[in-house]
């Protein structure tokens, strides 16, 4: 059996995440090297990592029909830790946090495993009845499912962050792609989604959201106030050109000019000290991984592990796209963190969980993905 689970595992998938954590933390060593305050982050990452990568191989060599049962559990331990965190001070503007004697934790993180673990054991449960008449059970689940995605996203905007509340629709998006909801469906979605902007701005959004999305629509509106971050992210970026300014030579870095640049705005470190060169290498490495994916989910056993797949294939696009979007300036600036690249234990676990999860139902499908 081991040798089986050895032999069919995604090793692409696997190879791509070890150097796209190679890359980031070297990118996290060169933002903190000339600081006093984050020093030692590149130490941190690589100690969190140990223990992802214990938990990853654990995940892996269990029965992933287990996960159906853990998905309720981990679900209703971080709802409720989403309520309590509510009454938590504030941290950068959100009550996102618990302080756990200096480490912080965002429960946000692992309710993304939950809702996928959920929505993939109902939509299962749905489609195996698509040829029953039982309308009564047909509509509970469809219920349950509404309230499984709706709750954690409401608690979310409370907080508020509407960044992370994003990657919950995109992921449900995703497994409704995948279930195959006809596209005039998917369409009127997209058009209420459109004609709630309005709402959503005027009365979801406290007023610093608000102002990110001016500042994202013009920087220059406040230079030196909400649009600094987008503006100096741009000029990391432009400053790399090609190859790079090189590892621990760029200004915008290394003297302090980048914010938050071991966390939200590290490719923007990539970019300036790797160039355009080392900014490709990690979007061909993120590609390849949302390509495993897809090919994981498309082959393997059973509509269950196909869903939990796919979902976690939005969690890693939503992480990715809404990231480098907000570092060049095509998309606003939410805070969302680069998956395996940026600085995080909490972000960092959610998506260990998630790859190994992937790993996990490579493993057990009789097709050897590594050779696709």
């Amino acid at each position: 059996m081991l040798k089986s689970l050895i032999k069919n595992t995604d090793y692409v998938l696997l190879i791509s995440i070890i150097l796209l954590f190679a890359i980031g933390t070297i990118a996290i060593f060169s933002a903190g090297y000339n600081t006093d305050v984050n020093k030692d982050e590149y130490i941190k990452q690589i100690m969190w990592m140990s223990v992802v990568f214990v938990l990853m191989i654990i995940i892996w060599a269990i029965d992933y029909k287990i996960f159906d049962i853990f998905g309720y559990i981990l679900y209703l331990i971080n709802i409720i830790l989403l309520a309590l965190v509510l009454f938590m001070p504030s941290i950068m503007g959100a009550n996102s946090w618990f302080n756990l004697g200096g480490m912080l934790y965002q429960p946000s993180e692992l309710m993304k495993i939950g809702v996928i673990l959920c929505l993939s054991k109902f939509a299962t449960m749905y489609k195996n009845m698509v040829n029953k008449k039982d309308k009564k059970k047909k509509i509970l689940l469809i219920i349950l499912m509404f309230f499984t995605f709706s709750i954690p996203v409401f608690l979310i905007l409370l907080q508020p962050d509407f960044g992370t509340a994003i990657a919950f629709i995109v992921i449900a998006a995703f497994m409704l792609f995948k279930y195959g909801v006809k596209y005039r469906y998917i369409f009127l979605a997209i058009l209420i989604l459109i004609l709630l902007i309005p709402l959503v701005y005027f009365f979801l959004l406290n007023p610093t959201q608000q102002e990110r999305i001016k500042v994202f629509l013009n920087p220059q509106l406040d230079p030196l106030g909400s649009g600094y971050n987008a503006i100096q992210s741009k000029i990391a970026v432009g400053s790399g050109m090609l190859f790079g300014t090189g590892l621990l030579k760029g200004a915008q870095t290394q003297y302090g000019y980048l914010p938050i640049k071991s966390t939200d705005f590290i490719f923007s470190v990539i970019s300036e000290e790797f160039g355009f060169i080392g900014s490709v290498v990690v979007v061909i490495l993120f590609l390849i991984v949302l390509f495993r994916l897809i090919k994981i989910s498309k082959y393997a056993p059973d509509d269950f592990s196909s869903f939990m797949v796919i979902g976690i294939a939005g969690l890693i696009f939503f992480h990715f796209v809404e990231n480098i979007g907000m570092t060049i300036g095509l998309l606003p600036i939410t805070g969302v963190p680069l998956p395996f690249v940026s600085y995080g234990g909490s972000n960092l676990i959610t998506n260990g969980i998630a790859i190994a999860i992937a790993l996990n139902v490579s493993a057990r499908k009789s097709k050897n993905l590594f050779m696709e």
